[in-house]
């Protein structure tokens, strides 16, 4: 597998994440999470952990993002190939009014990039509109 092989991999498995985050159709969670995949991150001041199950539950239990018309916001800030199996990537998603920037740990398993590990960062929350 040649580098630039392994990188247009990756940036597909990115853009599924994209679409997972935004449509939020668990049905692709298994092709863009590996099942042992966890999660971290701080929430109102406290360190939060997610299972891969924990948060497929989560993303099934509330209303997409495309079903409540909020914008679409992603982009790729950093990509950082260690081998051609184990891959950083560092970007910028919006969910709702919140966005996010989340440092994605990926390792390509039987031909597929998924993610083994999450860690996010609220970046900021837009205000809720006037009435």
């Amino acid at each position: 597998m040649t580098a630039s092989h392994a990188v247009a991999g990756l940036v597909e498995a990115v853009q599924r994440y994209f679409d997972l985050m935004y449509d939020a159709d668990i049905t692709r969670f298994d092709r863009v999470f590996r099942p042992t995949a966890q999660l971290h991150g701080f929430r109102d001041g406290t360190m939060t952990m997610w299972s891969a199950a924990a948060y497929r539950d989560l993303l099934a239990s509330r209303p997409s993002p495309r079903s409540a018309g909020a914008p679409r916001q992603e982009e790729i800030l950093l990509m950082d190939l260690a081998s051609e199996t184990q891959a950083l990537v560092k970007l910028r998603v919006r969910i709702h009014a919140t966005t996010f920037i989340d440092y994605l740990l990926y390792h390509r398993i039987e031909g597929d990039w998924l993610i083994t590990a999450k860690s996010y960062h609220v970046e900021r929350v837009e205000p809720a509109p006037v009435r």
